[in-house]
C-alpha cells in the first residue's frame, strides 16, 4: 500500500500519513494538492511532502479523498524553505503553508441543506422560521446556507439550522470547491453555418421585423467599414459598448440564428503597453558601485549598498537586474511596503516592459494564483517579480539575484499570524538554497545589516552622494517648548515652519507633512474628571476619526459613537488632546484656506487603486500640501516637493523600544530625503520639545555613523541585538490569575534549564490587555556563540507540558524568533 505524508494547514506540529487507493496511485506526486479528512471529517486541501510504503504506527490511516493537480503547484525547493521556516521560527508546516500558499488555492467548505428523506416529515411542532425552510427544501431540495438566509431575510441562522438538524428535518452535507476561478469572456460571432456570406444576411432582415433594435444593430454592424464576415469575433463587452447596444438584443440575435456565443479563459494579468527604453546611463559614482557591487559578488554572497537618498539606488539596481538577465537569470525585487510598488513598477517596465511581474496582497486571490501557475513554467515571460515580503513563496525557477531595497523597514517582519518571519532575513536563506546573490539597499540601514557589512560577513558599498550634484536638504529644528512659551505656535506649527509653508506655497512647491499617528486626536479627554475614553476590550484609550464621528481602538476595531458628555462624571467640558493625521489635515485646511490638501494613511489608502491615485494627483501636481504617516516617507521622488515638516518628532524618540533612537533617525531621514530631488535644494523642519536631542541632531548633521557608533556601543553594553539573539514570548488569557501563575511557572521552569541571566520576565507590556485577553511577556537572550536549537528546544518542551496541564491549556502561547 502507498501511504502519503501531507501537510495540513492547521496549527499543529509534524506531517500526516494518508493512504492512496490503488487507481489514484499514479496521481500522486510530492508538491501536489489533495483533498483529506482532517479532525472530525472536516475537508482540508493538503499539500504531499513525501510518498512512502510505511504506515502510522500511533493511528489508522485514512485515505486520501483525490488528487486536485495534473502537476506539482510547489517544488522542491519551496519545501526545502518551508522547512527551514517552520524550524527557525518555532512554527508548524501548516502555519507556513498557509502563509505561503495564495488563498486561491485553497479550497472551501460550503454546506449544504437537504430534507431527511430517512424519516417521515413532520412539520407540526416547527415554529414559523423553521416551517418556512423546510416548505422551501419541499420546493428545492437543496439548498445553501446563504439561500436559507435570503430565504428568511435574516443574517444569523444557525440556530434555526442546529434545531431543524435536531429535529431529524434535515440532514447537512459538505461540498467542496476550488476559491479560484478563471476569467471566462463570451466572445460573439457570426452563425456562419445559417449565414456563410455577407448577402445571405439580407434574409436575416426578414426575421428582425418585430424586433427593431436588433435590427438597429445588425444594420451598424454592416455598416461598419471594418467589418469582415470572416474576422468578426469580438468580446460581447466591446461588441455592447461599440455600438451602443444592450445584452438583451445580442441574446435575441442569438436565439434567432444571427450570432452565435462562445467562451474563452482569459488571463488576468495585465500586459506593458508603453515604450521600451533599451539603454540606461548611470553616472561615474552609480557606474563605481555597480561594478563594485558586481567584484564583491565575485568573493560574497551578500552585498549592502548603503546610499543617501537621492543617490540613484534604483538605477543602480536596474543596471543588476540586466546583468542577471543578459546570464538567463531570474530577479526577485522585493520592497517593505505595497505601497512603493506603485513608482518603481513604472521605473522597471519602462526598462523591462512584459517582463515584469507584479505580486502582493492588494491582488485579488485570482489574480495571485495566475501568476503562481505563471511563475511554475520555467519558460515563463516574467523575468524581473517585484513584490512584498510574500512574494519570497514564489515557485521561483533559475533565481540568480535578489534586491530587497529598504532593507531596514520593520514591514518587511510578519507580526501576526505564524509564521512570524522577517522577509530580508528569508531572502538571505532563499538565496543560499537558490545559490543565488542578494543585494540589501538603503539610506539608513538597520544596525544589525551594517554591522554584518563593517564585520566582513556582509559586502559593503556606498553612494555618498545625490545623483545629478543635488545637495542633501538643509534640516532645521522648530522649538516647539519656546514657541509655545513665547506663543508664536500658529495652531500646529512652530513660526519656522509656519513661514517656510507659506514661502514654499507662494513659489508653486509642494509640501509633505509628516505625523506617525493616524486619526484626528489621539484621546477624548474630560477636563473636570480627567477621564479619558478607553477600549473596553483593551487597556488604551480610543483614538476620535472625525471623517466617520467614531472612536476608534487601533489594536482590536472596536469603535463607539462620540458623547457629548463624559461617561464617567457627565461634564460637558470635554475635549480632543494631541492630534493626528486628520486633524493635521484640518488645521492645515484651515490655515492654509487656498492650499489644496491631500492625507495618505491607513484609512485613505485601503482600496486597491487608492494609493496610486494620490500619488498621481500628487504627481499631476493637484495637491499642494500631502500629509501623511510613515507611508510618505518611504522611496517616493516627487520632483517638486521643496519642504518637509516633521510636525512631533517626540513621539517616535520616547518610544519604549531598544531600537526606539535608531527607528526615529531612519524614519526622519527617510521623510527628509522626500525633500528637494531634481532641481533644487530642498529643506526640512523637524518640530520637537527637545531639539538637542542626539538623534535629532544626527538626522540634521546626516550623520549616519554617528547614530550607529552610538547605538552598536548600546546593543554591546545591554546585550541586544547583533551580539544577543532574543525571542519574545506572549501569554494571552481572559482571567489575570490564571496568566499570572501560568507565567511565573513557565518562567521558573526555563529559568532553572537555560539560566536566570537569560530569561527576562515575565512582565505585562504597556498594553496589557488587547481585545478582552490580557497579555504578558517573557523575553529570552541568547548569545550569538551559544547554540539557539537547544534553547527553542527547551522553550518547546515546555510548551507542550503546559499545553496538556489542564490548569493552562487555555493560555494562548505565541513564540517570535527575532522580534522586532
Amino acid at each position: 500500500m502507498v501511504f502519503i505524508d501531507v501537510i495540513v494547514p492547521v496549527p499543529l506540529p509534524g506531517l500526516f500519513t494518508y493512504f492512496a487507493e490503488e487507481e489514484i496511485v499514479h496521481q500522486l506526486g510530492v508538491g501536489k494538492r489533495v483533498v483529506v479528512k482532517f479532525g472530525r471529517g472536516k475537508l482540508y486541501t493538503a499539500i504531499i511532502h513525501t510518498i512512502h510504503n510505511n504506515p502510522p504506527k500511533n493511528y489508522q490511516a485514512k485515505a486520501i479523498d483525490f488528487v486536485l493537480d495534473d502537476f506539482p503547484i510547489v517544488d522542491e525547493v519551496q519545501l526545502k524553505m518551508w522547512e527551514w521556516i517552520s524550524s527557525y521560527y518555532m512554527c508548524s508546516l501548516g502555519e507556513v503553508m498557509g502563509a505561503a500558499l495564495p488563498s486561491g488555492f485553497k479550497l472551501v467548505n460550503e454546506t449544504k441543506v437537504l430534507l431527511n428523506e430517512t424519516q417521515k416529515t413532520d412539520l407540526s411542532n416547527l415554529n414559523d422560521k423553521e416551517y418556512l425552510v423546510a416548505e422551501a427544501l419541499q420546493i428545492q431540495p437543496v439548498l445553501s446556507l446563504d439561500e436559507i438566509s435570503n430565504i428568511l431575510g435574516i443574517k444569523s441562522i444557525h440556530k434555526i439550522i442546529k434545531s431543524l438538524y435536531e429535529k431529524n428535518i434535515i440532514v447537512l452535507e459538505e461540498e467542496i470547491k476550488e476559491k479560484y476561478s478563471p476569467k471566462i469572456i463570451t466572445f460573439v460571432d457570426w452563425n456562419r453555418q445559417n449565414y456563410p456570406t455577407k448577402e445571405s444576411l439580407n434574409s436575416a432582415f426578414e426575421l428582425l421585423k418585430s424586433a427593431p433594435k436588433q435590427q438597429d444593430l445588425l444594420l451598424q454592424i454592416l455598416g461598419d467599414g471594418d467589418w469582415k464576415i470572416d474576422s468578426f469575433k469580438i468580446k460581447r463587452s466591446q461588441l455592447i459598448k461599440k455600438y451602443n447596444s444592450t445584452s438583451p438584443v445580442v441574446n435575441g440575435l442569438v436565439k434567432k440564428g444571427v450570432f452565435t456565443l462562445t467562451e474563452e479563459e482569459e488571463g488576468r494579468l495585465s500586459n506593458y503597453v508603453g515604450k521600451i527604453e533599451n539603454s540606461l546611463e548611470l553616472n561615474q559614482e552609480q557606474e563605481n558601485a555597480f561594478q563594485a557591487i558586481k567584484k564583491q559578488f565575485e568573493q560574497k554572497d551578500s552585498v549592502l549598498l548603503h546610499g543617501v537618498t537621492g543617490s540613484g539606488k534604483t538605477e543602480v539596481y536596474t543596471k543588476l537586474i540586466m546583468d542577471a538577465l543578459a546570464k538567463g537569470e531570474r530577479v526577485l525585487y522585493l520592497l517593505p511596503e505595497i505601497a512603493l510598488t506603485t513608482q518603481i513598477i513604472k521605473r522597471l517596465q519602462r526598462v523591462f516592459g512584459d517582463k515584469v511581474g507584479v505580486y502582493h496582497s492588494k491582488f485579488n486571490l485570482n489574480e495571485r494564483v495566475e501568476l503562481w501557475n505563471e511563475m511554475l513554467n520555467p519558460e515563463s515571460k516574467y523575468k524581473v517579480i517585484l513584490g512584498a515580503r510574500s512574494s519570497l513563496f514564489l515557485p521561483l525557477k533559475n533565481l540568480g539575484l535578489i534586491i530587497v531595497d529598504e532593507e531596514h523597514e520593520n514591514t518587511f517582519k510578519q507580526f501576526d499570524p505564524a509564521p512570524r518571519y522577517h522577509g530580508r532575513d528569508l531572502a538571505l536563506v532563499l538565496s543560499k538554497i537558490h545559490k543565488a546573490k542578494v543585494l540589501l539597499g538603503s539610506a539608513t540601514p538597520s544596525v544589525e545589516s551594517y554591522f554584518n557589512a563593517k564585520t566582513e560577513k556582509y559586502g559593503l558599498v556606498e553612494l555618498t552622494k545625490r545623483y545629478g550634484g543635488i545637495q542633501l536638504p538643509e534640516v532645521q529644528c522648530g522649538d516647539l517648548k519656546t514657541d509655545k512659551k513665547k506663543k508664536r505656535m500658529v495652531s500646529l506649527f512652530t513660526e519656522l515652519l509656519k513661514n517656510n509653508m507659506d514661502e514654499a506655497l507662494e513659489k508653486g512647491e509642494q509640501i509633505i507633512l509628516f505625523q506617525n499617528r493616524r486619526g484626528f486626536a489621539p484621546m477624548l479627554e474630560c477636563f473636570t474628571c480627567g477621564h479619558i475614553q478607553q477600549c473596553k476590550r483593551c487597556d488604551v484609550s480610543l483614538t476620535y476619526h472625525k471623517h466617520s464621528n467614531l472612536l476608534r481602538c487601533h489594536y482590536c476595531g472596536y469603535t463607539e459613537k462620540v458623547e457629548l458628555t463624559c461617561t464617567a462624571c457627565g461634564s460637558v467640558d470635554t475635549s480632543m488632546r494631541g492630534f493626528g493625521t486628520e486633524k493635521i489635515e484640518e488645521e492645515v485646511k484651515k490655515v492654509f484656506p487656498r492650499a489644496r490638501v491631500a492625507r495618505m494613511d491607513l484609512d485613505t489608502t485601503r482600496g486597491k487603486n487608492s494609493y496610486q491615485n494620490l500619488i498621481s494627483k500628487f504627481e499631476d501636481k493637484e495637491v499642494d500640501i500631502l500629509v501623511g504617516t510613515q507611508m510618505v516617507s518611504k522611496g517616493l521622488d516627487f520632483n517638486n516637493v521643496s519642504l518637509v515638516g516633521v510636525l512631533n518628532a517626540d513621539q517616535m524618540l520616547y518610544y519604549p523600544d531598544f531600537r526606539a533612537f535608531e527607528r526615529a533617525y531612519q524614519l526622519m531621514a527617510q521623510v527628509s530625503g522626500r525633500a528637494g530631488r531634481k532641481y533644487k535644494r530642498g529643506k526640512v523642519i523637524i518640530q520637537s520639545h527637545n531639539p538637542h536631542h542626539n538623534t535629532i541632531r544626527d538626522v540634521m548633521d546626516n550623520d549616519y555613523l554617528n547614530m550607529y557608533n552610538s547605538e552598536i556601543l548600546n546593543r554591546r553594553n545591554f546585550l541586544y541585538p547583533p551580539f544577543y539573539r532574543l525571542i519574545y514570548l506572549t501569554f494571552r488569557h481572559k482571567e489575570r490569575d490564571v496568566l499570572d501563575a501560568c507565567c511565573d511557572t513557565f518562567a521558573s521552569n526555563l529559568k532553572s534549564e537555560i539560566g536566570n541571566d537569560r530569561v527576562l520576565g515575565p512582565e505585562y507590556p504597556g498594553i496589557s490587555r488587547i481585545n478582552n485577553l490580557y497579555n504578558k511577556k517573557i523575553m529570552i537572550k541568547a548569545q550569538k556563540s551559544l547554540s539557539i536549537v537547544q534553547i527553542k528546544s527547551k522553550i518547546k518542551y515546555w510548551i507542550d507540558v503546559f499545553k496538556k496541564d489542564s490548569a493552562f491549556k487555555y493560555v494562548r502561547i505565541t513564540v517570535d524568533v527575532d522580534p522586532q
